[in-house]
């Protein structure tokens, strides 16, 4: 079953999130993810075996996580021709992207839940009247498979809480519609659990509102999630092409580093 969930902001339109979103929502049973504290996905079909993990290579330490993303994180070639790291490149690896009650992202300590987590900044640069896309790719790795499916709910319920959001200073994203597709479903068959989020995206650096695309995938413990952001003359399917692009790259491999060898 893929889940629709429409947010519609009465104010300005516009921003980021994967670090969470600045590419990492409880919707829960009520908005149809049905994914409990315990993992498991109440709606939809089982996602289809698609590989074997091997117990053995799951990172169970903060050491290991670190070296797991650094394996599996987008760099500029997951994106396509055309795309450079931003400055800075990477996150502190010490904080967490939280949305608060009033709809503004701030950085945090990570949750016991989080072993590591990295965000990565890249940008297609302006050129010939068009503006600049941003883009940010972010894997996380948690504890427990059950703590990567919280994830992914509480991704869905902060869309449904806060239509609109700021994602630091002058930015904003808002006007979205975000879907939920499991594992199995359609053409959802590399992740357990698919998150996607469109809506518009405005600074007060590049204006907007400008597309805002966002996709976030869950398998076994891990999430990894992709945002990119529009400008002026940069098309819809531009800066979706170039998310889907990097978050297919990161979840092969991701099966890549956790496989069971044969």
């Amino acid at each position: 079953m893929t889940v629709l969930l429409a947010g519609c902001s009465g104010a300005a339109d516009g921003q980021e999130k994967a670090g969470k979103r600045d590419a990492s929502a409880s919707a829960s049973a009520s908005a149809g993810t049905s994914t409990d504290r315990g993992g498991s996905t109440g709606a939809g079909p089982s996602p289809e075996k698609t590989f074997e993990p091997d117990p053995a290579r799951l990172p169970k330490t903060r050491s290991e996580a670190r070296d797991f993303i650094d394996r599996v994180i987008a760099g500029p070639d997951s994106f396509g021709p055309g795309v450079v790291k931003r400055s800075p490149y990477e996150s502190d690896p010490a904080t967490w992207p939280v949305l608060g009650k009033d709809c503004v992202w701030q950085q945090q300590k990570p949750g016991y839940s989080v072993l590591a987590t990295l965000t990565r900044s890249f940008e297609v640069p302006a050129a010939a009247g068009k503006g600049p896309v941003r883009l940010a790719a972010v894997v996380t790795v948690h504890r427990t498979r059950e703590d990567a499916a919280w994830e992914m709910a509480e991704s869905i319920e902060e869309t449904m809480r806060c239509p609109t959001q700021q994602l630091r200073e002058g930015e904003l994203i808002g006007s979205m519609v975000a879907a939920a597709l499991f594992g199995g479903e359609a053409t959802q068959a590399n992740s357990e659990d698919a998150l996607s989020e469109v809506g518009q995206y405005q600074s007060s650096e590049l204006g907007g509102p400008h597309h805002y695309a966002w996709q976030q995938a869950q398998t076994l413990q891990f999430t990894v999630a992709v945002t990119g952001k529009g400008a002026k003359g940069r098309t819809r399917d531009e800066i979706d092409n170039l998310v889907v692009q990097a978050q297919a790259a990161m979840l092969v491999r991701l099966e890549s580093a956790v496989e069971k060898q044969s």
